[in-house]
């Protein structure tokens, strides 16, 4: 299972790890991704997510519902 946020969409970001000596090696840069099981209030029911930690306190703040209309996910198909 490819590691993406459910919600968000967030994936992995390429980057360059930099020594002292500034050598660059390539580095990916993972999200950090959280299995939680959140109430969807207008659906009356538990919806089971994996979602990054940014996402969870977006969700805290406006609200599962609110937070998914806003990107246009359909939390029905979870």
């Amino acid at each position: 299972m490819s590691r993406v946020c459910e919600l968000t969409g967030k994936r992995a970001n390429n980057g360059m790890a930099v020594s002292h000596s500034h050598v660059r090696t390539k580095k990916l840069q993972q999200v950090n991704l959280q299995y939680r099981r959140l109430w969807w209030a207008e659906g009356n029911r538990f919806v089971n997510l994996r979602v990054s930690t940014k996402a969870l306190r977006t969700i805290q703040k406006l609200g599962l519902g609110r937070f998914a209309k806003e990107l246009g996910v359909d939390l029905r198909r979870f």
